[in-house]
C-alpha cells in the first residue's frame, strides 16, 4: 500500500490550504482584490510566517472559484458580464493606448466590488491624465508596483483610477515596450495573462 506523506509535508499542505481559503474568504468579503495582499494579510492572521509555507497565487485563485461556487453561485456570473460589457466599452474609449485587460475580469473571479483593470501603453505618462482631462472624466492618480519581463524587480508605473457607473476602473500606463516585455507574475515570473479588445470581444461572444 501507498505510504502517508510525511507529518511535515501534511502540515505544510494544510497551512497552504488554510492561508489560500482565509485569502479568498478577504478578497470576496474584505474588498481586498490583490491577491498578493490577501495572501500576506491571510498569513499574517494565521501566524504563518514563513513565505516558503505561502500558496502560490493559482492556488488563491481557485479558493476563491470555490468560494463564489458556494456562496455566491447566483450573482458572481452576471456581476462579471457587466464587468466584461464594461470593460469592453472602456478598451474601445481608449483604443489609442492600445489597452490590455488584466485581472479578476479577464479571469472570470470579478464580483461586483472587482475593479476593470486595464493596461494602456504610451511612453507619455501623463498622456492618459490629459485625455481624461478633456473629456471630462475626474480621476485620481496612483501607481501601481509591477515586475516587467526582462527586469529583475518591481518598478511603480503612473495611472489613475475612476468610478462610472458604479464600477472602479483602474487605469495603469505602461511605456510601449511593455507590449512586448509585459508585466509578469510574483510567483513564477511568467506574463500575466492579458486580452486585448478583439480577445474579450470573441469572450463575451462565447458566453452569450
Amino acid at each position: 500500500m501507498p505510504s502517508s506523506p510525511p507529518p511535515s509535508l501534511q502540515r505544510n499542505s494544510r497551512e497552504r490550504q488554510l492561508i489560500a481559503q482565509e485569502a479568498a474568504r478577504l478578497v470576496a468579503e474584505s474588498g481586498i482584490h490583490d491577491l498578493e495582499h490577501a495572501r500576506r494579510k491571510a498569513a499574517i492572521k494565521l501566524g504563518i510566517t514563513s513565505e516558503a509555507l505561502w500558496p502560490r497565487l493559482s492556488e488563491i485563485e481557485q479558493a476563491l472559484r470555490e468560494h463564489q461556487l458556494l456562496f455566491a453561485a447566483s450573482s458572481q456570473p452576471g456581476a462579471l458580464r457587466l464587468h466584461r460589457e464594461s470593460a469592453l466599452q472602456a478598451m474601445q474609449f481608449l483604443h489609442a493606448f492600445q489597452p490590455r485587460l488584466t485581472g479578476a475580469v479577464l479571469s472570470g473571479l470579478a464580483d461586483s466590488n472587482s475593479p476593470v483593470i486595464l493596461h494602456l501603453h504610451c511612453d507619455d505618462a501623463d498622456a492618459v491624465q490629459r485625455f481624461l482631462h478633456e473629456q471630462r472624466i475626474p480621476a485620481e492618480s496612483r501607481a501601481w508596483p509591477l515586475r516587467l519581463a526582462g527586469h529583475a524587480s518591481k518598478q511603480h508605473f503612473p495611472g489613475c483610477e475612476f468610478a462610472a457607473d458604479g464600477i472602479a476602473f483602474e487605469l495603469v500606463v505602461l511605456p510601449e515596450d511593455a507590449l512586448r516585455q509585459p508585466p509578469v507574475s510574483a510567483d513564477d515570473g511568467k506574463p500575466l495573462p492579458r486580452a486585448t479588445l478583439a480577445q474579450l470581444r470573441q469572450l463575451l461572444a462565447l458566453e452569450a
